[in-house]
């Protein structure tokens, strides 16, 4: 794993902090790993977005294609 120091102000540092002890992370690492992991995650679904609204339509979106989706789900 590789280290990144990174400063912050006492506010952010205190809110950083904050979070930690509310949110049951041990440490501020793992908090600020989170919180990228996430914005990844964000950055994914909005290339997944955007690439589906650049492709051409396949077909009209109606009753039959969505009974169709719900085949498709996993059984609970």
């Amino acid at each position: 794993m590789s280290t990144m120091n990174v400063l912050l102000t006492k506010s952010l540092k205190d809110f950083v902090d904050e979070q930690v002890d509310r949110r049951g992370y041990r440490s501020s690492s793992e908090y600020v790993r989170e919180l990228i992991r996430k914005e990844q995650d964000r950055h994914h679904l909005r290339e997944m977005l955007l690439a589906g609204a650049r492709s051409p339509a396949s077909g009209e979106a109606n009753r039959a294609y969505f009974r169709t989706l719900k085949t498709r789900l996993p059984k609970r």
